[in-house]
């Protein structure tokens, strides 16, 4: 394949959707240095795509001025627009700085901010009995707190049959 930008052949392929489509983009490795496709902190192939990077000659792109009044992580000093941007935090403690945006982004992204994704076979009837195992050992910690031994004395065989099914 050629570059979409010169005629030499493109060794960098981006895709992406852009307003519900999608784009792709394939760069030569001069065309994608000279867009800042290499560097991570300032490309957004929907810029590219879009027309928004304004390119300022062989040296590179003409990054627009980050905002200064916004948030800032106290570790690694990555900021609200950095995250919009670029899509990924600059380092752990930014989960935390950000915590309402990541909520907003996800839901953008997602059908929710939690995964509910497919479970392996054997996994969800494994989670269950788990589930119900330590659920019978609070019930007995409750009746022997409570001295009502003869409930406890049924919830530890209750508890047996489960674990000895699960070995066998």
């Amino acid at each position: 394949m050629k570059c979409d930008f010169c005629e030499r052949k493109a060794t960098v392929f981006l895709t992406q959707l852009v307003e519900g489509q999608m784009k792709k983009v394939c760069l030569c490795d001069d065309c994608a240095k000279e867009r800042g496709v290499t560097d991570p902190t300032g490309f957004s192939l929907a810029d590219l795509l879009l027309g928004g990077l304004p390119v300022t000659g062989p040296s590179g792109i003409t990054k627009p001025a980050s905002r200064s009044g916004g948030r800032k992580c106290p570790s690694c000093g990555f900021t609200l627009e950095d995250l919009r941007k670029v899509r990924r935090f600059g380092c752990g403690d930014c989960y935390t700085t950000f915590a309402d945006e990541v909520g907003q982004i996800l839901t953008g992204m997602h059908k929710g901010v939690s995964h509910t994704g497919k479970v392996p076979s054997g996994m969800m009837a494994r989670q269950v009995l788990k589930q119900r195992l330590d659920e019978l050992r609070e019930r007995l910690e409750q009746a022997v707190a409570a001295e009502s031994y003869e409930e406890a004395a049924g919830i530890r065989d209750e508890i047996r049959n489960l674990e000895s099914s699960t070995k066998s």
